[in-house]
């Protein structure tokens, strides 16, 4: 019985030793919500749950992106909703729909959360057999 702290005591340490020291906490939902910006900062979404799903919707969109937008026919970019039901699908991912205005279409998606001011956003195709990504990072503030 005597060994048993120090059996207990080994495996502890051995626990410890093969954690990696850099192994980053898990990011809670609220990592995900917020305002987050596309990589050419031409586009903000304002990220919110509506309901059980995870939604965001333009809050802000540069003169260009508005023009792009406009001739695939949409008429108000700001306000339209980008990334539609996403929904939990492991530690830090998300899967759901997202539409991309200047193609008029919507595609099967995945957020990632990279680290609390980052997320990576993929649209796919072909049940994933074809995907582009983009890193988006959380602003504070609309850009002026």
């Amino acid at each position: 019985m005597a060994r048993l702290p120090a059996i207990l005591a080994i495996v502890v340490s051995l626990l410890v030793q093969l954690t990696p020291a850099n192994a980053a906490p898990a990011l809670g939902n609220e990592s995900i919500t917020g305002m987050w910006i596309n990589p050419h900062r031409s586009v903000a979404v304002q990220n919110q749950f509506c309901g059980n799903a995870l939604c965001g919707h333009v809050v802000w969109a540069s003169p260009d992106a508005k023009a792009d937008a406009r001739d695939s026919g949409i008429t108000n970019l700001v306000g339209t909703d980008l990334l539609q039901d996403y929904r939990p699908s492991g530690l830090g991912s998300w899967k759901g729909t997202v539409f991309v205005p200047d193609l008029g279409r919507l595609f099967s998606s995945k957020i990632d959360v990279l680290a609390a001011d980052r997320i990576k956003i993929s649209g796919c195709i072909f049940h994933g057999l074809i995907c582009k990504s983009q890193i988006w990072t959380r602003i504070g503030a609309l850009p002026q």
